[in-house]
């Protein structure tokens, strides 16, 4: 199933279904999996490829910093195991904002994940890249550090934090997930 866009920002909602359908008339098609996330997800997903040691350390600067919403996060999710899929702690990426989606290319009724896959000599990854370029998009795929290829988001910004300061993503985060379960 697919993921809501009502759940977006509606100036990102907007160019998500622009987007979607951009590729649809180029012949493919996109699927959202993932677009509003909360931080209790994040934190998930943030801790599933590190040790305790960087964890609890995480914590603990979140703390000193007063970020007691974001290290409460970090902290009630428990031991994570996975594969290392985001740098971003809970409240630092687009996802928690509603202003990021990520999708997977479906081709006769299968997801396709990788992103070399060409079908009738189609990447579709790549057109979901340039056609949200074109709609002013930051798109993941052309990421040099650590790309993210079934990423968009709206900004420009890397993460919440060039933007905010801490204190202001923590109130943030808190006033918007702070009566949902982890």
């Amino acid at each position: 199933m697919a993921a809501s866009l009502d759940v977006l920002t509606p100036e990102f909602k907007e160019k998500a279904q622009a987007l979607l359908e951009n590729c649809k008339l180029r012949g493919v098609v996109m699927r959202p999996n993932e677009t509003l996330r909360s931080p209790f997800v994040q934190a998930r997903y943030w801790r599933q490829s590190r040790t305790i040691e960087e964890i609890r350390k995480k914590i603990n600067e979140l703390k000193q910093k007063n970020a007691l919403f974001l290290a409460h996060c970090l902290e009630v999710v428990g031991p994570q195991h996975g594969d290392h899929v985001t740098n971003a702690i809970p409240g630092l990426s687009w996802h928690q904002w509603g202003e990021a989606m990520d999708c997977f290319w479906v081709v006769n009724n299968e997801a396709v994940w990788s992103a070399t896959e060409v079908v009738n000599g189609i990447n579709g990854y790549m057109i979901y890249a340039g056609e949200a370029k074109k709609l002013g998009l930051d798109a993941g795929y052309f990421w040099k550090s650590f790309p993210d290829i079934p990423h968009v988001q709206l900004r420009k910004a890397s993460n919440p934090a060039k933007v905010f300061d801490l204190l202001a993503i923590n109130d943030a985060m808190e006033q918007t997930f702070g009566n949902t379960q982890p």
